[in-house]
């Protein structure tokens, strides 16, 4: 199944096709919709998309009770959309469908992917105090009699602490890549804005010299023949410099 949302005016709607800051929610989809969408967003050929995979949590039916596990999540980041696919229908992804996450916009993809991580790591939390509160319980059966179903339930528990313990070494592995990235690619966005910034503001000076530079007449060129021509030149290079500096300041560009 294939589901398209975005948010607009911070409401979330369904939509039934593709659009510019779409969020696309697979729940088990087919192969043929995988290749659908692949196809669509040309995920298959295109190099600047992002796969971040986790493990969450979910419930199953194991000797005939309920119990933990974990099953993976994947999200899938491209230029104007956010993919995430799943085995199965996860209260993680409803809880955005719903509404119930302040702040969340589909067109903010990489805020989306910390809030999907929060939840997460909350539904961790969540599931790890239900565990213990079962094993405070069985714990005190213990101390009365034992019986053979109180050891089942122990091997049980003991199990979902192994699946999490090992989805929650991974999901360390992929938050550490990410954060490290990210910071990365902040260094980068400041080292290009400072590059810009010089490269605007020295190009003043670079134009007028390269202006009065040229092999006219001198009667053409102004303050050419005034006199501290060359200082009052160099003055309003510098008075347009600090303007230019000015303005991108208000801009928030510095």
């Amino acid at each position: 199944m294939v589901k398209y949302y975005r948010t607009d005016d911070k409401k979330i709607y369904e939509f039934s096709e593709l659009t510019q800051g779409i969020w696309i929610d697979m729940i088990n989809p087919t192969v043929s919709e995988g290749e659908e969408v692949a196809e669509k967003l040309n995920i298959e050929l295109e190099d600047g998309y992002t796969l971040i995979l986790i493990d969450i949590p979910t419930t199953e039916i194991r000797h005939d009770k309920e119990a933990y596990t974990t099953i993976p999540l994947g999200i899938i980041l491209t230029a104007d959309t956010i993919i995430t696919v799943c085995t199965e229908e996860t209260s993680i992804l409803q809880a955005f469908v719903n509404g119930r996450v302040k702040e969340f916009s589909t067109k903010k993809k990489l805020r989306f992917v910390y809030q999907i991580l929060f939840r997460v790591a909350s539904a961790y939390q969540t599931s790890l105090r239900v565990i213990d509160k079962k094993r405070t319980e069985i714990e005190e059966r213990i101390d009365d009699d034992t019986e053979d179903i109180d050891l089942i339930d122990l091997h049980a528990l003991e199990s979902t602490l192994v699946y999490f313990a090992t989805s929650l070494r991974a999901n360390a592995v992929v938050m550490d890549r990410l954060t490290r990235y990210k910071v990365i690619d902040n260094r980068l966005n400041n080292v290009m804005k400072t590059l810009t910034i010089v490269t605007l503001v020295m190009g003043i000076p670079t134009l007028v010299s390269g202006i009065y530079g040229m092999n006219v007449n001198s009667k053409w060129v102004p303050l050419a023949n005034v006199p501290f021509g060359f200082g009052i030149i160099c003055i309003l290079i510098l008075v347009v410099c600090a303007v230019m500096l000015i303005v991108l300041k208000k801009k928030k560009f510095l």
